[in-house]
């Protein structure tokens, strides 16, 4: 003999979500439009459009900048000492320039961490209200 299954109602509140039997569709449909929302909002937070080209336009200028200068220390060099120090001063700023990228990715880490668990903690608007 066949038996039913005791752990599904006859008539689930959402269809072929048996285990939501609480849940109807209306309820559904507005939790999905609170977690999207904050999605959006913690994406406002963290990503500006308008600072991150700022930033990526000044650090691409501080490259240019950088490649141009040694290039003029390269041409006027007259011995190999000079060449070597404008390889070290090159050297010298290239490695500046990757300790503050450093930074500024360790930053940018620690606010996108924060962001996350401000909105899976329901911080943000629209989670969990």
């Amino acid at each position: 003999m066949v038996q039913k299954d005791q752990r599904t109602s006859s008539k689930p509140a959402m269809p072929g979500m048996p285990n939501m039997p609480n849940m109807n569709l209306t309820d559904f449909a507005e939790t999905g439009r609170k977690q999207l929302e904050a999605m959006l909002e913690m994406q406002k937070k963290f990503f500006d459009p308008e600072e991150m080209s700022r930033e990526w336009a000044a650090r691409a200028k501080v490259e240019a900048d950088l490649a141009t200068e040694f290039a003029e220390k390269l041409s006027a060099a007259k011995s190999m000492p000079e060449v070597a120090g404008a390889c070290q001063d090159w050297m010298n700023r290239r490695m500046q320039l990757f300790t503050e990228d450093s930074r500024r990715l360790f930053a940018d880490g620690q606010k996108f961490m924060s962001a996350t668990t401000q909105m899976l903690s329901g911080g943000f608007k629209g989670v969990g209200s």
